[in-house]
């Protein structure tokens, strides 16, 4: 993740850009205001579809809420500057009522990086469980140690670790990689599976859906061009019918997470083409 940018959006700009969204969406067909009787089937076919909160970068967390609201992306993984970690019961409290004034429902959380510490891991884990999180996209190190111990909170806090793959260079990059590390551990221990980062790592990112299976508890649904140049998810070398048929395969009740990296201080009307192409993909899907 790059340096997060706080320059703030003049208020004009931010009005006019959710009337935008909103209009676009709703010509899609897909109207998250409409009364009950008037919407439509649900177009992300009952997956958890949301936004890696990182996509949002450019804003304070309130107009992040308000845009991810108007675009129907109503579940979220948040990264940290967004939702900090506490585990204060009044911290929580005030998270919580922010989150639920909005509609969003916080199901995610990272990149979170882990090592043998108990006392970080536990503050982390603590805030998880106050939160009603149900997986920590992560990067921990590769040790016995913090292995143990991720076994040990895993199992008690009932909250999956998805280990993040961050592309060339990483000592998560391969699929292999991934797959090597959580196989002889709890099976909470699994995968958050980033669709651009595996593009870039030349890896396929189907395939790592598919040898991952049960322990995917992540994705970051990104697209990427020739290995290097990031894309509006569906303009890019990603699959992603095939993705979806994968995840509806493995009935992947998690959050299916949209991640766009580019423009970060415009970054709706790419993100409306995002969800349109996915939506087009859902409807592949039979």
């Amino acid at each position: 993740m790059s340096q997060i940018d706080t320059s703030p959006l003049d208020r004009r700009d931010f009005l006019k850009t959710g009337l935008v969204a909103t209009a676009a969406v709703c010509g899609a067909g897909w109207n998250p205001l409409a009364s009950a009787q008037d919407k439509p089937a649900d177009p992300y076919r009952g997956f958890k579809m949301g936004i890696q909160s990182y996509s949002l970068r450019g804003f304070p967390v309130l107009e992040a809420l308000e845009i991810s609201k108007k675009l129907g992306l109503l579940h979220w993984e948040s990264y940290p500057a967004h939702v900090p970690v506490s585990s204060v019961p009044k911290n929580v409290a005030e998270q919580k009522a922010m989150l639920a004034k909005a509609g969003v429902n916080l199901m995610a959380f990272g990149v979170v990086g882990f090592d043998g510490n108990e006392t970080k891991a536990r503050e982390v884990f603590d805030f998880a469980k106050a939160m009603g999180i149900k997986s920590i996209s992560a990067d921990p190190a590769k040790d016995e140690a913090t292995f143990k111990l991720l076994d040990k909170l895993v199992a008690e806090y009932n909250v999956a670790i998805a280990i993040h793959n961050h592309g060339p260079g990483h000592r998560y990059n391969k699929i292999d990689d991934v797959v090597n590390t959580v196989k002889d551990h709890h099976p909470l221990i699994g995968a958050c599976v980033d669709t651009g980062h595996y593009l870039r790592s030349n890896e396929n990112p189907v395939e790592a859906l598919e040898r991952l299976g049960n322990r995917v508890f992540g994705v970051h649904l990104k697209d990427v061009k020739d290995a290097k140049i990031f894309k509006i998810v569906g303009e890019g070398d990603l699959d992603v019918v095939g993705c979806l048929k994968v995840l509806t395969k493995l009935k992947y009740k998690y959050c299916l997470a949209l991640e766009y990296e580019e423009n970060p201080k415009n970054p709706v009307p790419d993100l409306e083409v995002c969800l349109k192409n996915v939506r087009a993909a859902m409807e592949k899907l039979g």
